[in-house]
């Protein structure tokens, strides 16, 4: 389904390491889960960005990091050590003091609500260059995730398109097939195949 965070994504495979960068998706799609791979992911909140590649070139697509190792992978010129499930935070905070992850204040400030003394359009133009999307993307994205959530756990489609204005039925089903792939009862009944919904998972930087 449609996510609005890049990531880093590291797996094993038949003894060989991996590692790459997830991008943000406009749309709904699916990636592949070999059989006995173990992956371990991180991803980053809205607005942090990798010094090294803009997130625009991240934007539906992903980018695969060289020479990764059970170890170590490369990212931004220098060797970091591959995390496990419990070393992610770490890893964050060493990219984070390195300099290899950013964040650009403005996009933060917007998000918590508030209104820089600058221009509408400079506003948009900073989003979009820390996010890869506009304000309205990341806006509908985020808003059909919790839906999508929502049905998920049963809650009635009815009260999901007043709770999270929605227009009307349709709207929101519109909004499920481009995003999701999936159909308001697929998601209530838990049919139509495994997507990822771990809104409560806690984003990094």
């Amino acid at each position: 389904m449609a996510a609005v965070c890049w990531g880093l994504v590291f797996w094993e495979l038949e003894g060989r390491a991996y590692a790459s960068i997830s991008g943000p998706e406009t749309r709904t799609g699916t990636a592949p889960v070999p059989e006995g791979a173990t992956f371990v992911g991180i991803e980053f909140a809205v607005g942090s960005q990798l010094r090294a590649v803009p997130t625009s070139a991240l934007v539906d697509r992903g980018v695969e990091l060289p020479d990764a190792t059970h170890r170590t992978f490369r990212l931004d010129g220098l060797r970091w050590e591959t995390p496990g499930p419990d070393d992610a935070e770490a890893l964050v905070d060493r990219l984070v003091r390195a300099g290899a992850v950013v964040r650009d204040p403005l996009v933060a400030e917007v998000r918590r609500g508030h209104r820089p003394v600058v221009s509408e359009r400079t506003v948009e133009r900073r989003f979009r260059a820390a996010t890869g999307l506009t304000q309205g993307a990341v806006r509908q994205i985020e808003r059909v995730r919790k839906a999508s959530a929502l049905l998920a756990a049963g809650t009635p489609v009815a009260d999901v398109v007043c709770g999270l204005e929605y227009f009307d039925e349709p709207h929101l089903a519109h909004a499920l097939r481009r995003y999701v792939g999936r159909t308001a009862r697929e998601l209530r009944e838990g049919t139509g195949g495994a997507i990822a919904l771990a809104l409560d998972q806690p984003t990094t930087s």
